[in-house]
Order: structure tokens, then sequence, then C-alpha cells
């Protein structure tokens, strides 16, 4: 933080995103942009693509390499995972577990990059705000959960077809003569899945960013080591449970799209 910026003034840099929109309220247009959020995003999203390519080309049947073994372990892992929890046969969990693991741990893993690093570097060439962690905005996490939402759709019709959809939405859990009732459960159930996924990673994430800034903020830089490197170690703990948590209930909500109540 530099001499002449207040505490206030350094918390809300730290919390405005680099954004682009239409009108001439940008950051408040609806169709307003983080630019930051979606070119953070996308190198990781690349990044984790590309050593997992890499790795597959380098992939060997003789005696592996500690890179083999440590994306065979990876990949055996949430394999493990995705059968125990999906009962059903579908070529796609299994690959859908494992990159929404490791893609929403790397942008998770951005909460440990130290606060000024990203923004300071930016600022060099012009760019007057920047965030550094794409799941501590809401746009994010809400993205991530409308595609869970769409593979909720996906697999209740592929599984049920549309008469079994319509059929368990209108009879379950209370029988055909509660139908209002049930169709009223049924599209609670439908928002409030996707809807709690992205507020329990955004909130998780947006606060260990708000206590690192307030760290960097309030604390002298020669003490910042005290506070920043236990929180750095509990927060790394943290951000892997959270990408964890994430991709465990979408495959268990995919499962459950999956079975047939009727």
């Amino acid at each position: 933080m530099s001499a002449s910026e207040t505490s206030r003034e350094y918390i809300k840099h730290h919390l405005t995103n680099w954004t682009v929109g239409l009108g001439h309220h940008a950051s408040s247009s609806f169709f307003s942009v983080h630019l930051d959020t979606l070119l953070v995003s996308f190198v990781l999203g690349s990044l984790f693509f590309l050593v997992f390519l890499w790795g597959a080309h380098r992939a060997t049947s003789g005696v592996p390499g500690r890179f083999q073994n440590i994306l065979e372990a990876a990949v055996e892992w949430i394999d493990g995972v995705s059968q125990e929890y999906f009962t059903q046969r579908s070529p796609l969990v299994a690959p859908l577990a494992l990159t929404i693991f490791f893609w929403v741990f790397l942008m998770n893993f951005m909460d440990l990059v130290p606060v000024d690093l990203l923004p300071r570097i930016l600022s060099w060439f012009g760019v007057q705000h920047f965030r550094s962690v794409p799941t501590a905005d809401p746009y994010t996490t809400f993205a991530l959960s409308l595609g869970v939402f769409i593979l909720l759709i996906y697999y209740n019709l592929k599984f049920k077809g549309i008469s079994g959809v319509i059929r368990e939405t209108l009879t379950q859990p209370f029988g055909i003569y509660m139908m209002p009732l049930n169709l009223f459960f049924h599209l609670m159930e439908a928002f409030v899945k996707p809807f709690s996924l992205s507020l329990r990673l955004f909130g998780n994430l947006f606060a260990g960013e708000m206590i690192f800034i307030l760290i960097a903020a309030l604390v002298p830089w020669y003490l910042q080591w005290l506070l920043g490197v236990p929180w750095a170690l509990l927060h790394g703990l943290i951000i892997t449970i959270q990408a964890f948590v994430f991709m465990l209930l979408t495959v268990v909500y995919l499962n459950m799209a999956a079975e047939m109540h009727v």
C-alpha cells in the first residue's frame, strides 16, 4: 500500500475488477465484462489442458516417470470418486469431475499469490484495477453453477425422458393429489442446488481474499509475514477442500438427476 493511499482506498481498489461494458457506466452495465476474471480463468484452464495433454503424449506403458505417476494418481482418484458417487453409466462424468476439480483448484490457488503482485505489474501497462482470483468473483461461480444446472436438465432428460421427468415432477414425493406442492418443491430444488454451489465457493474465496487484503492494508510490511504465512497455510487447505466439494456435489447432483424415483 502506498503512503498516500488510505486503507479504505486500498481495499476498495483491490476489490474492483478490470471492467469493460456498454454505455456510459460500463462498470454498472448489465452487459459489463470482468476482463481480469476472464483472462485468469482462460489462462488457468489452458494451463490445465496443456499439462494433461502433454502428460498424455508422454505417457508410456513401461516404467512411468514421476510426472506420469502424479497425473495417473490424480486421474485414478477422481475416477474412483466418480464411480462411487455416480451409480449410472456415463463417459462424461469422470472427465467432467477431473476438469472441475483442477480448474477450480487453480482458480482458488490464485488467492495465495501476493495481492499486490499482478496488479502492480499490470499497472505498468495502464491497467488500473486487477483481481487475481476468479472464484472470488460471483460472475465466475454463478457461471460454473449455470453449467451444472444445464447438465442437471440434460441428465434428467437423458435417463428419464420427457415423460419420466414430467411424471416425477408432478407425482413425487407426495403423490399425484399433491401435484402443485410437488411442482413447487422440484422447482425450488432445481434452483437451490446450483445457487448454493456458487455461493459456497464465492463466499469462501471472497473471505480468503479479503483477509489477505486486510493484512496488506492494516499490518506494517515487516510484520505481514507473521499473519500472512499461517493464513496462507490454512487457506491452502481451504481452497483444496472447496475445489473438492464443488466437484463432489456436482457428481452427486448429476447422480440424483439420473436416478429414477417413480
